[in-house]
Parts: structure tokens; C-alpha cells; sequence
């Protein structure tokens, strides 16, 4: 189930809540029990790309990537 991160505009704390995608949007009162509370974007990577070389490492060309240091 998707977690979804809200911040309360009457305590400024942040928190998250596990809901299905349907009730994303739904009203979610914060712990101390203020409902004004607004819900937060957040970056989430997904796939395969972390795996993936930096550019410059092992080898491939540029300044102490390629061996130019030294």
C-alpha cells in the first residue's frame, strides 16, 4: 500500500500515512488531531538506473576518470 507524506498547517508537523491510491486525496488529520493538514509531493525513483556507472568513473574519459592527474 502506498504511503503518503501530509504536513498540518496548525503544527507544522510532517507525517505519513499508508491508504490505497483511491483515498490519496482524502482529508487526513494529523497525529495531534488538527485537520488542516496538506499533502506533500515527494521524489520516489523507481527502476533499474541506480545501478548505472557515474560518468568519469572507471576509466571513460575525463579529468582523473581518464588518468590525466597525476
Amino acid at each position: 500500500m502506498p504511503r503518503y507524506e501530509y504536513r498540518c498547517r496548525t503544527c507544522g508537523s510532517t507525517f505519513e500515512l499508508s491508504r490505497p491510491m483511491a483515498e490519496s486525496s482524502a482529508p487526513a488529520d494529523c497525529p495531534s488531531g488538527h485537520g488542516d493538514t496538506v499533502k506533500l509531493l515527494s521524489a520516489v525513483a523507481v527502476g533499474g538506473a541506480a545501478s548505472a556507472p557515474s560518468p568519469g568513473a572507471g576509466g571513460g574519459g575525463g579529468c582523473c576518470g581518464g588518468g590525466c592527474c597525476g
